[in-house]
């Protein structure tokens, strides 16, 4: 009798551990799992995060290009070829040079060579950009133009500029 007790005891036991082993394998690989989950959907966000990171470096190059084109338009359009003055200023009375009469001038014509004495050096105080290298803003009446110094070839007219 003492041995099937022990026995009885025994494969109790037995039974038991191994219950306890499957249950607990069991709930290791639900953790597994739980965790694998885990790691994935992280591995996802972190692509998510990649990617919109990305989409916002675009944005930021497309808005510097977008900036940069605007900026060189409105550059161009400083030393455009006919321009109303937004500002009048007086700068005393203009008198053509000697054998000239009063002529409105345009792009592309040539200003004559006697005009080279009214250089306008002070074009900052006018509210005028720098002239590009070759070149010099002069007076014609009320007008300023810009003039090649060499050929005298005028690439832009500032209308009004002056008052009497």
């Amino acid at each position: 009798m003492k041995k099937f007790v022990t026995a009885a005891v025994t494969a109790i036991i037995a039974t038991t551990s191994l219950g306890l082993a499957a249950t607990s394998a069991d709930a290791q690989s639900r953790y597994d799992r739980g965790e694998r989950h885990e790691q994935t959907q992280d591995r996802r966000d972190d692509r998510r995060d990649d990617r919109r990171d990305n989409r916002e470096d675009r944005r930021d190059w497309r808005q510097d290009s977008r900036d940069d084109r605007r900026d060189y338009r409105q550059d161009q359009r400083a030393y455009d070829r006919y321009q109303r003055a937004e500002r009048r200023y007086n700068a005393g009375r203009w008198q053509q040079p000697r054998g000239y009469r009063y002529q409105s001038y345009g792009y592309g014509q040539r200003l004559p060579s006697a005009y080279n004495g009214y250089v306008v050096n002070d074009y900052n105080r006018y509210g005028l950009r720098a002239p590009p290298r070759g070149y010099h803003y002069v007076r014609n009446g009320n007008d300023v133009v810009l003039a090649a110094i060499a050929g005298g070839l005028i690439t832009a007219v500032i209308a009004g500029l002056f008052s009497n």
